[in-house]
């Protein structure tokens, strides 16, 4: 499997569910580095040349997040900001992330027939996931399948280990 770094942005990962339960699973394995941005940067200061050296080391880019407003939570925001800068991340010599894997693992509270043409948000995750794309895009990065887990609040116990086992395995495939 390549390096992996999945950046984990939950403003109260403690009172979560799925995320935790992603975060503690995802710790287990040896070729995933997990980094919680809320842990690390609980004021909000991030300090930009640490989180260039962790993409620089890894080979695959992963955001982990619950859905926020069709967007991810803002210090995650944030971090694309003030780390994804130009001629770092993207530009004429902005070179640093090309070839690197790009992909998001996403909880949803609402069931999945929420996000769908005509659903109660009338947008697919494919479609309000297109910025994250174009992001990728810009950074010479390739985007990969996005891991999903929608209708969260509903889920059982037992649900929410299986989808955490499920995350490792999209993890690990080979694109």
């Amino acid at each position: 499997m390549k390096k992996t770094l999945v950046i984990v942005a939950h403003p109260n990962l403690t009172t979560s569910v799925i995320n935790k339960t992603w975060k503690d699973r995802l710790i287990q394995e040896t070729d995933i580095t997990v980094h919680d941005l809320y842990a690390k940067y609980p004021n909000g200061n991030i300090d930009v040349a640490y989180e260039q050296q962790l993409l620089l080391e890894h080979e695959r880019i992963v955001f982990q997040f619950p859905f926020y407003w069709y967007s991810s939570p803002s210090l995650l925001k944030e971090w694309q900001d003030v780390v994804l800068t130009y001629g770092w991340a993207y530009g004429s010599e902005g070179t640093k992330l090309r070839g690197k894997e790009f992909m998001l693992a996403i909880s949803t509270g609402g069931p999945e027939a929420a996000y769908q043409a005509g659903g109660y948000n009338l947008f697919s995750m494919s479609e309000l996931t297109k910025p994250f794309q174009a992001t990728s895009n810009l950074t010479g990065m390739r985007f990969l399948p996005t891991f999903t887990k929608q209708g969260v609040r509903f889920l059982t116990d037992e649900q929410v280990r299986e989808s955490a086992e499920e995350l490792v395995r999209h993890l690990k495939l080979n694109y």
